[in-house]
């Protein structure tokens, strides 16, 4: 509860920032703020406590997963130094923008009761839409903002009303009671209805088939950095409230249930990664990846066993891996109107660091040893194959193999073509970024205990 406080506190103080004209003191005392709200949020992690009659639960699950939200949060304000530094006027918009979010997210996987969980949602998602447009001058950043308006609203309406319905079956906003209720012998049929309802809003949240086509447009239009927001701090956040809200609300699955959770998560990493093999802009590439990852994450709804560790782990080595990606990205496309594969020939002969980092974090979204993005599906693939479902990890393996082929089909284009244009500049702080980020993700990668022991 004090980390949310802190963090809406901080937003506050982005946007007194701008009243007294220190724009060139955000960005530092934004990173110096959210690094203290970490901090914070640590002291919480053993201190599990309810506040506001169970609105909102400080628990292991969501102090741990909002110190992530808090990294990512770190990375992504960090970048904004460069990338805000032609519209200085704005960047207190951005910024603050960006902290209330993640105020939004840490209520999301904090929540004891349903209206505390649609208020994170939308505290989110309105945050996202603005950011999805805020390049006004371009035609593709205004369409990605209303493909996105439109589709998160539809998203959020169907939560809505699966909330109604929950609350018409169960007479209760509260996930405790409402756990209780559900296992008594005679339930409304309502309630499966508005869980079934809940699930499929959130399905959009994180673009999983069939609910991932507003994903590609939407990455490729939107401003980079709001790109590399959606995919890492957007879709973690979903992926861990949909975990939670299918745990605690619903703790016995039914076998139908599972049966659609198993087609979903084949669909999305099948459809992801072959339509990701046809992709030649990057942004779209990277947006198909993060439909294929869906397809993974949603794998540990299926386990018992440690499977919250599991989920943090992998959306940890995801979310630093693709931190990685977008910091190169953001260098390499800064003053190109696209972010094409063309733009990426022969980085790794003018740029070779950038080059090494790129190639590092693909490889960890492809799951290649070293990577925790190999380690995290070895666990994932594991726990999966113990709860029964040895299909389900076949086709998740066969998947990671097509993985491969495009993500190999960028990195050849950094080491044997021609570059085409020189590149000279040296962003300091870009390739910090980069360098903690990916640095992180093999730290990870060779101590996985260090993250998966942290909810067990």
């Amino acid at each position: 509860m004090n980390t949310l406080i802190a963090i809406i506190g901080l937003g506050v103080l982005c946007l007194l920032f701008e009243i007294f004209d220190l724009r060139k003191a955000i960005i530092p005392v934004t990173v110096i703020g959210l690094l203290a709200i970490l901090g914070l949020d640590i002291t919480e992690f053993n201190s599990p406590q309810a506040y506001y009659n169970n609105m909102i639960v400080v628990s292991k699950f969501s102090a741990a997963f909002s110190g992530l939200f808090i990294i990512l949060t770190i990375f992504l304000v960090t970048l904004g130094h460069k990338f805000y530094q032609n519209i200085q006027s704005k960047i207190s918009d951005f910024i603050a923008i960006k902290i209330f979010l993640l105020a939004g997210a840490v209520a999301m996987v904090s929540f004891g009761n349903l209206a505390m969980f649609f208020l994170g949602i939308e505290v989110l998602s309105i945050a996202l839409y603005v950011l999805a447009s805020s390049n006004r001058l371009s035609i593709k950043s205004n369409e990605a903002g209303l493909k996105y308006f439109l589709m998160g609203s539809f998203a959020s309406g169907i939560i809505l009303f699966g909330i109604c319905l929950i609350y018409g079956a169960m007479g209760s906003f509260d996930v405790l009671e409402i756990s209780e209720l559900s296992r008594s012998a005679e339930l409304p049929i309502w309630f499966p209805i508005g869980i079934v309802l809940i699930f499929i809003g959130m399905l959009f949240k994180i673009a999983a088939v069939p609910f991932h086509f507003w994903a590609p447009d939407v990455y490729e239009g939107s401003p980079a950095l709001t790109t590399a927001l959606m995919s890492t701090l957007a879709k973690v956040t979903a992926i861990a409230t949909l975990y939670k809200l299918v745990t605690i609300m619903n703790a016995d699955l039914s076998e139908g249930f599972q049966l659609v959770i198993v087609i979903v998560s084949m669909a999305s990493m099948t459809v992801g990664n072959i339509m990701a093999l046809r992709q030649v802009n990057v942004k779209r590439m990277l947006a198909y990846s993060g439909i294929s990852h869906a397809g993974f994450m949603l794998m540990t709804l299926l386990s018992t066993a440690n499977s919250a560790g599991t989920l943090l782990y992998y959306t940890s080595a995801y979310a630093l891996a693709g931190i990685a990606a977008f910091s190169v990205i953001l260098y390499v496309c800064k003053n190109n109107e696209n972010e094409d594969m063309t733009n990426f020939h022969g980085l790794g002969k003018t740029n070779p660091l950038l080059a090494a980092i790129l190639t590092a974090a693909l490889l960890s979204m492809a799951g290649i040893p070293i990577f925790s993005g190999f380690f995290a599906k070895l666990f994932l693939f594991t726990q999966t194959i113990q709860a029964g479902y040895l299909t389900l990890v076949i086709v998740a393996v066969i998947n990671s193999i097509i993985s491969v082929g495009y993500y190999f089909k960028l990195i050849v284009a950094m080491y044997t073509k021609e570059p085409n244009e020189t590149r000279t500049a040296t962003p300091a702080v870009i390739y910090a970024v980069a360098v903690i980020a990916i640095v992180l993700n093999i730290a990870l990668g060779l101590f996985p205990s260090l993250v998966m022991d942290l909810l067990s």
